[in-house]
């Protein structure tokens, strides 16, 4: 009855910079409304581009476009959006964008596009620290404890596994080695390479 399609991208704009580009698509299926039509029917879509300073994920440039929508009213609203330049799209996010643009003061699907994007920058993060080493988080094996609290930011009690007072956490705060990822070591195994090739951050 109803198709709905979240697309989230980000890029290595340069140092210091990544993009995050989001698309929402809506569709009904083909013959819903028309009969005799084999196409889907894309009655929202929606692309949003956040520009991001690194390692802060601060937004310093914003466009909202929407290409479908059901009321030719609805695009009055897209150059509100401008209002996260100076947002940070880390902790906190989600909350301040439904606070922000919620009800009223936004659009419900741009809205939940935001919140869906969020989570490709801090995923995001962690390829920055192969491709821009000027910025990436402080170091977790630095020797200050508080800098690997800091460089812990986007992880600490983000989840059960990261609760702060857990083991993998305890680990991590004590600048030990959190092991390497599964699905490394699961790609490393199928491409018969050494585990050693798996570089600690």
């Amino acid at each position: 009855m109803h198709t709905r399609k979240y697309t989230v991208r980000s890029y290595y704009e340069r140092s210091g910079v990544m993009r995050l580009r989001g698309a929402i698509i809506d569709e009904k299926p083909p013959g819903l409304y028309f009969a005799d039509d084999e196409r889907a029917l894309p009655i929202h879509q929606m692309v949003v581009d956040l520009i991001l300073e690194l390692p802060t994920l601060m937004i310093s440039d914003v466009e909202v476009v929407m290409e479908v929508t059901p009321h030719i009213q609805c695009t009055s609203i897209e150059s509100s959006y401008e209002q996260l330049i100076g947002m940070s799209i880390g902790r906190g996010f989600s909350r301040q964008v439904t606070e922000r643009f919620g009800g009223v003061s936004g659009c419900t699907h741009i809205g939940a596009l935001l919140r869906a994007m969020a989570p490709v920058a801090v995923q995001s993060m962690w390829s920055v620290r192969h491709l821009d080493t000027e910025n990436v988080p402080i170091e977790r094996f630095s020797e200050d404890e508080a800098s690997r609290r800091e460089a812990m930011v986007f992880n600490l009690n983000s989840c059960h596994v990261w609760d702060e007072h857990s083991e993998m956490a305890q680990t991590a705060l004590r600048g030990e080695s959190i092991g390497i990822p599964v699905w490394a070591e699961r790609r490393l195994d199928e491409l018969g390479r050494s585990h050693d090739e798996w570089p600690e951050f």
